[in-house]
């Protein structure tokens, strides 16, 4: 039996994962990585980009409309 870690426990999400955890759709995911790059929750890894979940969490809570 293989160990995965919960999406709810990972430090970082894929576009995949961040999409079935925060409920928004893949394309408006990319969308906002493409615009908040620079940001403090975005890590790109080669072509990959990863979303740090707490702190995209915040970013959402600061937001009122995406």
């Amino acid at each position: 039996m293989e160990n995965q870690v919960q999406i709810k426990d990972k430090f970082c999400l894929t576009i995949e994962e961040a999409s079935d955890y925060f409920n928004i759709g893949e394309k408006k995911l990319r969308q906002i990585v493409t615009e908040n790059l620079h940001s403090d929750f975005i890590i790109q890894n080669g072509v990959k980009y990863l979303i740090k979940r707490k702190r995209f969490e915040t970013f959402l809570n600061e937001i009122s409309a995406i």
